[in-house]
């Protein structure tokens, strides 16, 4: 397996290598903000609170774990609403999947099967459980039978939609031009039908 290069910073990149929680967390908080920013959100936190586990972040104390979210540099832009989001998903993980991310799909589940567990986390709605899953079987050595068709598009070879695809600096770029092109597009749509 290659090196993880999503944020672009060695030790932040090899957190969410070495960590399924983290990587999880990183794409949770990958919505309005610069996909590198959200997926240095787990070693930002892992740095305030001493490690990065789910059980830790489920039984912190909600107003510190905030207060830990807001400190600058910000984990995030809407640092209340989002660290109420982590805690909700690593309660899940601890009551679901007895504190261990990678219980979702290191238990033989097909692509379909871990979709769908994706999908049912707090935070992951349909895209962003195709975008992860994509994730996990273009980088992160797991591959369940089913994966690319159960992740759609995202699961394709040779494309860049979406942080599954960023391997290095070039791609991160090639994956921003996308989504630039899409949110144009979507916006021209949305236009000619006004």
């Amino acid at each position: 397996m290659a090196k993880l290069q999503l944020v672009q910073e060695p030790a932040a990149d090899a957190l969410l290598e070495a960590n399924p929680f983290a990587l999880l967390v990183g794409m949770l908080l990958d919505q309005q903000i610069p996909m590198e920013v959200a997926f240095a959100g787990p070693k930002k936190l892992a740095d305030r609170l001493g490690g990065f586990d789910a059980a830790t972040i489920a039984d912190y104390d909600p107003e510190k774990f905030a207060e830990l979210f807001a400190q600058t540099p910000a984990v995030h832009r809407f640092p209340g609403s989002m660290a109420k989001r982590v805690q909700a998903l690593a309660q899940v993980i601890v009551d679901e999947y007895d504190g261990d991310a990678a219980a979702l799909w290191s238990d033989g589940a097909d692509g379909r099967d871990v979709l769908r567990r994706l999908k049912a986390l707090p935070g992951f709605g349909e895209q962003k459980a195709k975008i992860f899953l994509a994730l996990l079987g273009k980088q992160y050595g797991v591959s369940p039978e089913g994966w690319r068709a159960a992740a759609g598009d995202y699961g394709k070879p040779d494309v860049h939609m979406s942080v599954a695809d960023v391997t290095d600096a070039g791609s991160l770029q090639q994956v921003r031009a996308y989504k630039k092109e899409a949110k144009a597009a979507a916006k021209s749509a949305k236009a000619a039908k006004s």
